[in-house]
């Protein structure tokens, strides 16, 4: 029998197969409750709802920001293409990764 260790993050219960992927996308979202706050702080009237989205897409796009702020804000028009094709590329391979553990586990016999 195979163990394989998963590290999930208890913000949002995703699941990671290596320590420094798991605490990237925890920073992430702890970046984007405080980017939420902020908003919520500093707009009235905005929902929720609202908030957090605009706080998840500012803290998944903080890279594309900090370039934008140092004087190449056209960086924000480029990126949406490489994030669709980005996340259809995770996907993929998420497929493929799912495909092969399928096949790598040996199903256990009752009453042995």
């Amino acid at each position: 029998m195979a163990v394989v260790a998963v590290w999930k993050c208890d913000r949002d219960g995703a699941m990671f197969d290596n320590k420094k992927d798991a605490e990237e996308h925890d920073k992430m979202l702890e970046l984007a409750a405080n980017i939420t706050s902020l908003i919520e702080r500093h707009i009235d009237g905005i929902s929720e709802q609202a908030g957090e989205e605009i706080g998840l897409l500012l803290a998944k796009r903080r890279d594309d920001l900090a370039k934008a702020c140092k004087g190449k804000p056209e960086v924000l028009l480029e990126s949406d293409g490489r994030e669709t094709n980005e996340r259809e590329s995770n996907e993929r391979e998420s497929e493929q990764q799912d495909e092969t553990s399928e096949e790598q586990v040996t199903p256990l016999a009752a009453n042995q």
